[in-house]
Protein backbone atom coordinates (compact mmCIF):
# COMPACT_ATOMS: atom_id res chain seq x y z
CA UNK A 1 0.00 0.00 0.00
CA UNK A 2 3.04 2.20 0.96
CA UNK A 3 4.39 1.65 -2.29
CA UNK A 4 0.89 2.44 -4.22
CA UNK A 5 0.38 5.64 -2.63
CA UNK A 6 3.83 6.96 -3.66
CA UNK A 7 3.61 6.15 -6.88
CA UNK A 8 0.14 8.48 -6.25
CA UNK A 9 1.85 11.21 -4.60
CA UNK A 10 4.74 10.81 -7.81
CA UNK A 11 3.86 13.52 -10.83
CA UNK A 12 5.03 13.26 -14.56
CA UNK A 13 5.65 16.90 -15.71
CA UNK A 14 6.79 17.78 -19.24
CA UNK A 15 7.85 21.54 -19.29
CA UNK A 16 8.46 22.96 -22.81
CA UNK A 17 11.22 25.61 -23.24
CA UNK A 18 12.68 27.19 -25.66
CA UNK A 19 16.58 28.18 -25.21
CA UNK A 20 18.32 30.31 -27.70
CA UNK A 21 21.58 29.91 -29.01
CA UNK A 22 23.97 32.19 -28.34
CA UNK A 23 23.88 32.92 -32.07
CA UNK A 24 20.21 34.04 -31.57
CA UNK A 25 21.06 35.58 -28.39
CA UNK A 26 23.67 37.65 -30.56
CA UNK A 27 21.27 38.64 -32.60
CA UNK A 28 18.91 39.90 -30.46
CA UNK A 29 21.69 41.74 -28.75
CA UNK A 30 22.58 43.69 -31.91
CA UNK A 31 19.43 44.01 -32.88
CA UNK A 32 18.89 46.69 -29.90
CA UNK A 33 22.28 48.70 -30.28
CA UNK A 34 21.63 51.85 -31.87
CA UNK A 35 23.92 53.46 -34.79
CA UNK A 36 26.72 54.35 -33.06
CA UNK A 37 26.64 51.92 -30.30
CA UNK A 38 27.14 49.03 -33.43
CA UNK A 39 29.85 50.79 -34.65
CA UNK A 40 31.05 50.08 -31.37
CA UNK A 41 30.76 46.68 -31.58
CA UNK A 42 31.47 45.31 -34.92
CA UNK A 43 34.77 47.19 -34.16
CA UNK A 44 35.23 45.27 -31.15
CA UNK A 45 34.59 41.78 -32.89
CA UNK A 46 36.66 42.48 -35.28
CA UNK A 47 39.24 43.24 -32.38
CA UNK A 48 38.17 39.49 -31.33
CA UNK A 49 38.26 37.64 -34.53
CA UNK A 50 41.12 37.94 -36.54
CA UNK A 51 39.31 36.01 -39.50
CA UNK A 52 36.88 38.69 -39.70
CA UNK A 53 37.73 42.19 -41.27
CA UNK A 54 36.03 45.48 -43.01
CA UNK A 55 36.05 45.04 -47.13
CA UNK A 56 37.59 48.06 -48.22
CA UNK A 57 35.35 50.21 -50.31
CA UNK A 58 37.01 49.84 -53.41
CA UNK A 59 36.34 45.99 -53.25
CA UNK A 60 32.84 46.63 -51.87
CA UNK A 61 31.60 48.22 -55.52
CA UNK A 62 32.66 45.19 -57.20
CA UNK A 63 30.16 42.71 -55.26
CA UNK A 64 27.95 41.57 -57.86
CA UNK A 65 24.21 42.80 -58.23
CA UNK A 66 23.21 38.69 -58.23
CA UNK A 67 24.85 38.92 -54.79
CA UNK A 68 23.13 41.91 -53.53
CA UNK A 69 19.60 40.75 -54.57
CA UNK A 70 20.13 37.21 -52.65
CA UNK A 71 16.65 35.56 -51.86
CA UNK A 72 15.00 37.11 -49.11
CA UNK A 73 13.85 33.99 -47.41
CA UNK A 74 17.28 32.63 -47.94
CA UNK A 75 18.41 35.49 -45.71
CA UNK A 76 15.76 35.10 -43.20
CA UNK A 77 16.40 31.10 -42.51
CA UNK A 78 19.96 32.02 -42.12
CA UNK A 79 20.32 32.25 -38.43
CA UNK A 80 18.52 29.24 -38.43
CA UNK A 81 21.00 27.02 -40.26
CA UNK A 82 24.01 28.16 -38.84
CA UNK A 83 23.98 25.45 -35.99
CA UNK A 84 24.53 22.62 -38.50
CA UNK A 85 26.68 24.85 -40.92
CA UNK A 86 29.88 22.85 -41.81
CA UNK A 87 32.37 25.79 -43.44
CA UNK A 88 32.34 25.02 -47.56
CA UNK A 89 33.84 27.50 -49.27
CA UNK A 90 32.34 26.58 -52.63
CA UNK A 91 28.81 27.12 -51.25
CA UNK A 92 30.26 30.32 -48.74
CA UNK A 93 32.02 32.29 -51.10
CA UNK A 94 28.79 34.43 -52.49
CA UNK A 95 27.39 35.03 -49.01
CA UNK A 96 31.06 36.18 -46.70
CA UNK A 97 30.50 40.18 -48.06
CA UNK A 98 27.74 41.96 -47.00
CA UNK A 99 27.89 45.52 -48.07
CA UNK A 100 24.78 46.91 -47.00
CA UNK A 101 24.32 48.86 -50.34
CA UNK A 102 20.48 48.13 -50.30
CA UNK A 103 20.20 49.77 -47.04
CA UNK A 104 21.75 53.11 -47.18
CA UNK A 105 22.98 56.25 -49.48
CA UNK A 106 23.05 58.89 -46.66
CA UNK A 107 26.82 57.48 -45.75
CA UNK A 108 29.42 60.37 -45.26
CA UNK A 109 32.70 58.80 -46.27
CA UNK A 110 34.30 61.98 -45.06
CA UNK A 111 33.36 61.70 -41.76
CA UNK A 112 35.63 58.42 -41.66
CA UNK A 113 39.05 59.43 -41.33
CA UNK A 114 38.08 61.39 -38.07
CA UNK A 115 36.55 58.65 -36.30
CA UNK A 116 39.74 56.66 -35.11
CA UNK A 117 41.09 60.14 -33.83
CA UNK A 118 41.23 60.05 -30.00
CA UNK A 119 38.60 62.30 -28.25
CA UNK A 120 39.88 65.26 -26.55
CA UNK A 121 41.21 64.79 -22.53
CA UNK A 122 38.80 67.01 -20.82
CA UNK A 123 39.28 67.57 -17.03
CA UNK A 124 36.63 66.46 -14.81
CA UNK A 125 34.94 68.99 -12.32
CA UNK A 126 36.05 67.41 -9.47
CA UNK A 127 39.65 67.66 -11.36
CA UNK A 128 38.93 71.62 -11.87
CA UNK A 129 37.78 72.11 -8.24
CA UNK A 130 41.01 70.04 -6.39
CA UNK A 131 42.85 72.82 -8.89
CA UNK A 132 41.17 75.65 -7.51
CA UNK A 133 41.90 74.23 -3.90
CA UNK A 134 45.35 74.05 -4.11
CA UNK A 135 45.02 77.88 -4.34
CA UNK A 136 43.36 78.66 -1.56
CA UNK A 137 45.74 79.36 1.72
CA UNK A 138 44.46 76.02 3.92
CA UNK A 139 46.36 74.37 6.02
CA UNK A 140 46.61 70.39 6.52
CA UNK A 141 43.28 70.63 8.77
CA UNK A 142 41.27 72.31 6.03
CA UNK A 143 42.41 70.60 3.45
CA UNK A 144 41.61 67.62 4.90
CA UNK A 145 38.34 69.13 5.34
CA UNK A 146 38.41 70.09 1.56
CA UNK A 147 38.95 66.52 0.18
CA UNK A 148 36.03 65.32 1.97
CA UNK A 149 33.72 67.69 0.80
CA UNK A 150 34.97 67.46 -2.58
CA UNK A 151 34.57 63.74 -2.29
CA UNK A 152 30.98 63.82 -1.19
CA UNK A 153 29.30 65.98 -3.44
CA UNK A 154 26.40 65.07 -5.60
CA UNK A 155 25.90 64.71 -9.38
CA UNK A 156 24.65 68.46 -9.39
CA UNK A 157 27.23 69.92 -7.22
CA UNK A 158 25.62 69.97 -3.95
CA UNK A 159 27.02 68.73 -0.34
CA UNK A 160 24.55 66.96 1.36
CA UNK A 161 26.07 65.27 4.20
CA UNK A 162 25.90 66.48 7.57
CA UNK A 163 29.23 68.12 8.72
CA UNK A 164 29.57 65.89 11.92
CA UNK A 165 29.56 62.69 9.54
CA UNK A 166 33.00 64.61 7.81
CA UNK A 167 34.48 65.88 11.46
CA UNK A 168 34.03 61.72 12.46
CA UNK A 169 35.27 60.28 9.01
CA UNK A 170 38.71 62.33 9.66
CA UNK A 171 39.11 61.50 13.33
CA UNK A 172 38.25 57.97 12.77
CA UNK A 173 40.90 58.02 9.41
CA UNK A 174 43.32 60.69 10.73
CA UNK A 175 43.24 60.58 14.01
CA UNK A 176 42.36 64.44 14.44
CA UNK A 177 39.87 66.37 16.33
CA UNK A 178 37.99 68.73 14.20
CA UNK A 179 34.73 70.55 14.46
CA UNK A 180 31.33 71.33 12.63
CA UNK A 181 32.09 74.55 12.58
CA UNK A 182 35.53 74.24 10.80
CA UNK A 183 33.36 72.47 8.21
CA UNK A 184 31.29 75.17 7.70
CA UNK A 185 33.94 77.44 7.50
CA UNK A 186 35.48 75.09 4.52
CA UNK A 187 32.61 74.80 3.00
CA UNK A 188 31.87 78.11 2.21
CA UNK A 189 35.21 79.25 0.79
CA UNK A 190 34.46 76.42 -1.29
CA UNK A 191 31.13 77.92 -2.27
CA UNK A 192 32.80 80.61 -3.87
CA UNK A 193 34.94 78.81 -6.47
CA UNK A 194 34.03 77.82 -9.73
CA UNK A 195 31.14 77.27 -10.64
CA UNK A 196 29.94 79.61 -8.26
CA UNK A 197 27.50 78.17 -5.98
CA UNK A 198 29.10 74.44 -5.52
CA UNK A 199 29.21 72.45 -2.53
CA UNK A 200 26.03 74.29 -1.63
CA UNK A 201 23.79 72.96 1.33
CA UNK A 202 20.21 73.02 -0.54
CA UNK A 203 18.88 75.33 -3.55
CA UNK A 204 17.92 78.31 -1.46
CA UNK A 205 21.77 78.32 -0.03
CA UNK A 206 23.16 77.47 -3.79
CA UNK A 207 20.69 81.11 -5.30
CA UNK A 208 21.51 83.26 -2.41
CA UNK A 209 25.43 82.47 -2.88
CA UNK A 210 24.94 83.35 -6.16
CA UNK A 211 22.98 86.08 -6.19
CA UNK A 212 25.87 87.73 -3.35
CA UNK A 213 28.95 87.06 -6.14
CA UNK A 214 27.00 88.65 -8.93
CA UNK A 215 27.29 92.24 -10.02
CA UNK A 216 25.67 95.02 -8.42
CA UNK A 217 24.52 96.11 -11.24
CA UNK A 218 22.06 93.43 -12.03
CA UNK A 219 18.70 94.17 -12.13
CA UNK A 220 17.00 93.91 -8.28
CA UNK A 221 19.81 91.93 -7.09
CA UNK A 222 19.65 93.53 -3.83
CA UNK A 223 15.57 92.51 -3.89
CA UNK A 224 16.34 89.34 -4.68
CA UNK A 225 19.04 89.09 -2.26
CA UNK A 226 16.10 89.40 0.55
CA UNK A 227 13.71 87.23 -1.62
CA UNK A 228 15.64 84.30 -1.24
CA UNK A 229 17.32 85.20 2.32
CA UNK A 230 13.96 85.96 4.26
CA UNK A 231 11.33 84.73 1.56
CA UNK A 232 12.50 81.69 0.42
CA UNK A 233 9.05 79.92 1.25
CA UNK A 234 6.56 82.27 -0.29
CA UNK A 235 9.07 82.64 -3.33
CA UNK A 236 8.97 78.88 -3.35
CA UNK A 237 5.22 78.54 -3.21
CA UNK A 238 4.85 81.03 -6.09
CA UNK A 239 3.05 83.16 -3.52
CA UNK A 240 3.48 86.62 -5.39
CA UNK A 241 0.75 88.56 -4.03
CA UNK A 242 2.39 88.01 -0.35
CA UNK A 243 5.80 88.91 -1.52
CA UNK A 244 4.38 92.51 -3.20
CA UNK A 245 2.67 93.39 0.40
CA UNK A 246 5.73 92.06 2.76
CA UNK A 247 8.55 93.90 0.69
CA UNK A 248 5.93 97.03 -0.50
CA UNK A 249 6.84 96.83 -4.06
CA UNK A 250 5.26 96.83 -7.22
CA UNK A 251 4.58 94.23 -9.42
CA UNK A 252 7.17 95.06 -12.43
CA UNK A 253 10.17 95.61 -9.05
CA UNK A 254 8.91 91.66 -8.24
CA UNK A 255 9.26 90.59 -11.94
CA UNK A 256 12.76 91.78 -12.16
CA UNK A 257 14.10 89.95 -9.16
CA UNK A 258 12.18 86.90 -10.30
CA UNK A 259 13.60 87.22 -13.04
CA UNK A 260 16.84 87.93 -11.75
CA UNK A 261 16.99 84.93 -9.39
CA UNK A 262 15.55 82.79 -12.19
CA UNK A 263 18.89 83.60 -13.92
CA UNK A 264 20.82 82.02 -11.57
CA UNK A 265 22.34 78.26 -12.08
CA UNK A 266 20.48 75.67 -9.47
CA UNK A 267 22.55 72.86 -10.68
CA UNK A 268 26.10 74.06 -10.48
CA UNK A 269 27.58 70.39 -10.47
CA UNK A 270 25.97 69.34 -13.38
CA UNK A 271 28.39 70.96 -16.73
CA UNK A 272 28.69 68.84 -19.19
CA UNK A 273 31.73 69.05 -21.03
CA UNK A 274 32.44 68.23 -24.64
CA UNK A 275 32.86 64.58 -24.39
CA UNK A 276 29.65 64.37 -22.51
CA UNK A 277 28.54 66.24 -25.35
CA UNK A 278 29.95 63.78 -27.86
CA UNK A 279 28.58 60.93 -26.04
CA UNK A 280 25.08 62.56 -26.10
CA UNK A 281 25.27 63.08 -29.70
CA UNK A 282 22.31 61.40 -32.01
CA UNK A 283 22.69 59.83 -34.94
CA UNK A 284 19.79 59.09 -36.83
CA UNK A 285 19.72 55.35 -37.75
CA UNK A 286 17.10 55.51 -40.71
CA UNK A 287 16.05 58.22 -42.95
CA UNK A 288 12.61 58.71 -44.21
CA UNK A 289 11.95 61.21 -47.25
CA UNK A 290 8.38 61.62 -49.40
CA UNK A 291 9.43 62.24 -53.44
CA UNK A 292 5.90 63.69 -54.38
CA UNK A 293 5.19 63.88 -58.14
CA UNK A 294 3.03 66.79 -59.56
CA UNK A 295 0.26 66.30 -61.92
CA UNK A 296 -2.62 64.59 -62.53
CA UNK A 297 -5.91 64.66 -60.00
CA UNK A 298 -4.14 62.64 -57.09
CA UNK A 299 -1.05 63.05 -55.73
CA UNK A 300 1.42 60.72 -56.75
CA UNK A 301 5.23 59.93 -55.18
CA UNK A 302 7.24 57.34 -53.49
CA UNK A 303 9.02 57.36 -49.85
CA UNK A 304 12.84 57.06 -50.04
CA UNK A 305 14.04 54.85 -46.34
CA UNK A 306 17.53 53.86 -45.93
CA UNK A 307 19.44 52.82 -43.15
CA UNK A 308 22.06 54.59 -41.77
CA UNK A 309 25.41 52.99 -43.60
CA UNK A 310 27.33 53.05 -39.89
CA UNK A 311 24.95 50.70 -39.17
CA UNK A 312 26.65 47.91 -41.31
CA UNK A 313 30.22 48.29 -42.67
CA UNK A 314 30.65 45.93 -45.12
CA UNK A 315 32.66 42.63 -43.55
CA UNK A 316 33.95 39.17 -44.95
CA UNK A 317 35.72 36.65 -44.07
CA UNK A 318 39.50 37.41 -44.47
CA UNK A 319 41.07 36.02 -48.16
CA UNK A 320 44.00 35.40 -45.89
CA UNK A 321 42.53 32.94 -43.26
CA UNK A 322 40.48 31.35 -46.39
CA UNK A 323 43.58 30.06 -47.90
CA UNK A 324 45.12 29.30 -44.59
CA UNK A 325 41.94 27.14 -43.71
CA UNK A 326 42.18 25.26 -47.29
CA UNK A 327 45.62 24.45 -46.88
CA UNK A 328 44.44 23.01 -43.38
CA UNK A 329 41.62 21.08 -44.87
CA UNK A 330 44.39 19.65 -47.47
CA UNK A 331 46.39 18.41 -44.06
CA UNK A 332 43.21 16.83 -42.63
CA UNK A 333 44.29 13.26 -44.08
CA UNK A 334 47.36 13.10 -41.96
CA UNK A 335 45.28 14.01 -38.80
CA UNK A 336 48.15 17.18 -38.64
CA UNK A 337 47.42 20.44 -37.01
CA UNK A 338 44.39 19.63 -34.95
CA UNK A 339 44.68 22.03 -32.25
CA UNK A 340 44.71 24.95 -35.16
CA UNK A 341 42.10 23.20 -37.54
CA UNK A 342 39.96 23.36 -34.11
CA UNK A 343 40.95 27.11 -33.55
CA UNK A 344 40.30 27.96 -37.12
CA UNK A 345 36.76 26.41 -37.54
CA UNK A 346 35.81 28.28 -34.56
CA UNK A 347 36.65 31.27 -35.64
CA UNK A 348 35.16 31.35 -39.14
CA UNK A 349 32.03 29.89 -37.93
CA UNK A 350 32.04 32.66 -34.99
CA UNK A 351 32.85 35.44 -38.25
CA UNK A 352 30.08 33.65 -40.04
CA UNK A 353 27.17 34.03 -37.45
CA UNK A 354 28.28 37.35 -36.94
CA UNK A 355 28.01 38.42 -40.93
CA UNK A 356 24.79 36.70 -40.81
CA UNK A 357 23.46 38.27 -37.58
CA UNK A 358 24.52 41.84 -39.56
CA UNK A 359 22.52 40.93 -42.16
CA UNK A 360 19.44 39.94 -40.38
CA UNK A 361 19.50 42.60 -38.33
CA UNK A 362 19.14 44.88 -41.43
CA UNK A 363 16.30 42.95 -42.83
CA UNK A 364 14.44 42.94 -39.58
CA UNK A 365 15.10 47.13 -38.90
CA UNK A 366 14.01 47.93 -42.64
CA UNK A 367 10.79 45.80 -42.19
CA UNK A 368 9.58 47.78 -39.47
CA UNK A 369 10.76 51.08 -40.21
CA UNK A 370 8.62 50.19 -43.59
CA UNK A 371 5.58 49.34 -41.40
CA UNK A 372 6.12 52.63 -39.56
CA UNK A 373 6.40 54.45 -42.51
CA UNK A 374 2.75 52.83 -44.15
CA UNK A 375 1.27 53.14 -40.83
CA UNK A 376 1.95 56.86 -40.68
CA UNK A 377 2.12 57.88 -44.30
CA UNK A 378 0.67 61.34 -43.62
CA UNK A 379 2.93 62.43 -41.05
CA UNK A 380 6.21 61.12 -43.16
CA UNK A 381 4.65 63.19 -46.05
CA UNK A 382 3.65 66.45 -44.42
CA UNK A 383 4.70 66.30 -40.64
CA UNK A 384 1.45 65.96 -39.24
CA UNK A 385 -1.49 63.43 -38.57
CA UNK A 386 -0.47 61.24 -36.32
CA UNK A 387 -2.08 58.23 -36.06
CA UNK A 388 -2.60 55.67 -32.79
CA UNK A 389 -0.62 53.01 -33.79
CA UNK A 390 1.05 50.24 -30.89
CA UNK A 391 3.52 47.89 -31.30
CA UNK A 392 0.88 45.26 -31.67
CA UNK A 393 -0.01 46.76 -34.84
CA UNK A 394 3.00 46.48 -36.47
CA UNK A 395 3.95 43.17 -35.03
CA UNK A 396 1.07 41.71 -36.96
CA UNK A 397 1.69 43.44 -40.01
CA UNK A 398 5.32 41.95 -40.48
CA UNK A 399 4.70 38.74 -38.65
CA UNK A 400 7.24 39.37 -35.75
CA UNK A 401 6.75 39.13 -31.67
CA UNK A 402 6.02 42.17 -30.06
CA UNK A 403 9.45 42.23 -28.10
CA UNK A 404 11.52 42.13 -30.89
CA UNK A 405 9.67 45.88 -32.44
CA UNK A 406 10.08 46.88 -29.01
CA UNK A 407 13.79 46.10 -29.21
CA UNK A 408 13.92 47.73 -32.82
CA UNK A 409 12.42 51.08 -31.71
CA UNK A 410 13.95 51.44 -28.78
CA UNK A 411 16.83 54.07 -28.71
CA UNK A 412 16.22 54.56 -32.27
CA UNK A 413 16.38 57.92 -34.43
CA UNK A 414 15.07 58.69 -38.23
CA UNK A 415 15.44 62.20 -39.71
CA UNK A 416 12.58 63.19 -42.00
CA UNK A 417 11.76 66.34 -43.71
CA UNK A 418 10.36 67.98 -40.32
CA UNK A 419 13.15 66.84 -37.60
CA UNK A 420 14.70 64.14 -36.41
CA UNK A 421 12.16 61.99 -33.99
CA UNK A 422 12.31 58.74 -31.93
CA UNK A 423 10.85 56.13 -33.02
CA UNK A 424 9.06 55.40 -29.82
CA UNK A 425 7.42 59.08 -30.80
CA UNK A 426 5.12 57.15 -33.83
CA UNK A 427 3.51 55.06 -30.81
CA UNK A 428 0.61 56.34 -28.99
CA UNK A 429 -2.43 54.96 -27.68
CA UNK A 430 -6.05 56.44 -29.37
CA UNK A 431 -9.13 58.97 -27.85
CA UNK A 432 -12.29 58.92 -29.60
CA UNK A 433 -13.41 62.36 -30.56
CA UNK A 434 -17.24 63.08 -29.87
CA UNK A 435 -17.83 62.14 -33.82
CA UNK A 436 -16.68 58.99 -33.46
CA UNK A 437 -12.67 59.26 -35.38
CA UNK A 438 -10.19 58.40 -32.93
CA UNK A 439 -7.37 60.75 -32.62
CA UNK A 440 -3.81 59.77 -31.74
CA UNK A 441 -3.63 60.86 -27.62
CA UNK A 442 -0.12 62.69 -28.72
CA UNK A 443 -2.46 65.12 -30.83
CA UNK A 444 -4.53 65.73 -27.72
CA UNK A 445 -1.25 66.23 -25.63
CA UNK A 446 -0.21 68.54 -28.49
CA UNK A 447 -3.25 70.71 -28.06
CA UNK A 448 -2.77 70.52 -24.07
CA UNK A 449 0.21 71.99 -24.32
CA UNK A 450 -0.70 74.99 -26.55
CA UNK A 451 -2.76 75.87 -24.26
CA UNK A 452 -0.58 76.00 -21.33
CA UNK A 453 1.60 77.59 -23.71
CA UNK A 454 -0.89 80.18 -24.43
CA UNK A 455 -2.59 81.00 -21.03
CA UNK A 456 -2.36 83.92 -18.67
CA UNK A 457 0.03 83.55 -16.42
CA UNK A 458 -0.99 85.17 -13.96
CA UNK A 459 -4.14 83.07 -13.17
CA UNK A 460 -2.75 79.58 -15.10
CA UNK A 461 -5.47 76.94 -16.17
CA UNK A 462 -6.55 74.30 -13.39
CA UNK A 463 -6.88 70.37 -14.46
CA UNK A 464 -10.48 70.58 -14.42
CA UNK A 465 -10.56 73.86 -16.79
CA UNK A 466 -8.03 72.46 -19.32
CA UNK A 467 -10.69 69.24 -19.37
CA UNK A 468 -13.71 71.07 -19.60
CA UNK A 469 -11.33 73.28 -22.62
CA UNK A 470 -10.55 69.61 -24.24
CA UNK A 471 -14.27 68.97 -23.85
CA UNK A 472 -15.56 71.64 -25.51
CA UNK A 473 -12.81 70.98 -28.70
CA UNK A 474 -14.47 67.70 -28.80
CA UNK A 475 -12.01 65.46 -27.00
CA UNK A 476 -13.75 63.05 -24.91
CA UNK A 477 -11.53 62.99 -21.62
CA UNK A 478 -10.94 62.47 -18.21
CA UNK A 479 -9.53 65.37 -15.64
CA UNK A 480 -7.34 62.34 -14.15
CA UNK A 481 -5.84 61.83 -17.89
CA UNK A 482 -5.29 65.12 -18.74
CA UNK A 483 -3.55 65.41 -15.39
CA UNK A 484 -1.65 62.80 -16.75
CA UNK A 485 -1.04 64.13 -19.85
CA UNK A 486 0.26 67.07 -17.92
CA UNK A 487 2.75 65.50 -16.13
CA UNK A 488 3.97 63.51 -19.06
CA UNK A 489 4.64 66.77 -20.30
CA UNK A 490 6.51 67.61 -17.63
CA UNK A 491 4.30 70.60 -16.98
CA UNK A 492 3.53 71.45 -13.45
CA UNK A 493 0.16 72.34 -11.45
CA UNK A 494 -1.30 75.51 -12.10
CA UNK A 495 -0.41 76.97 -8.65
CA UNK A 496 3.50 76.59 -9.83
CA UNK A 497 3.07 77.80 -13.39
CA UNK A 498 2.02 81.11 -12.27
CA UNK A 499 4.12 83.88 -12.73
CA UNK A 500 4.67 88.20 -12.21
CA UNK A 501 3.79 90.02 -15.09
Amino acid sequence: MLRNKQNIGQKQQQNLQQKLSPQQLQYIKLLQLPTIALEQRIKEEMEENPVLEEVDPVDAESVSLEEQEAPEENREEALESLDDHEVDWDEFDNNTEYDGENFSSSYNPDIEEWKDLPNPYHASLLEELEDQVALLDLNDEETLIADQILGSLDEDGYFRREPEAVVDNIAFNHGILLNEEKVEEVRKKIQQLEPTGIASRDLQDCLLVQLKASEKRLPARDLAIRIVRDAWKLFEKKHYNKLLQKFNIDREELQEAVETIRHMDPRPGAISTGMEQTQNYIEPDFEVYWKGKSGGETERGEFVISLNQRNAPSLRISPEYKEMWEDIKAKKKKNTDAETRTFMKRKIDSAQWFIESIRQRQNTLMNIMKTIVALQEDFFKYGEGLKPMILKDVAERIGMDISTVSRVVNGKYVQTHFGVYELKYFFNEGLETESGEEVSNREVKNLLQNIINNENKRSPYSDQKLTDMLNEKGYKVARRTVSKYREQLNLPVARMRKQVI
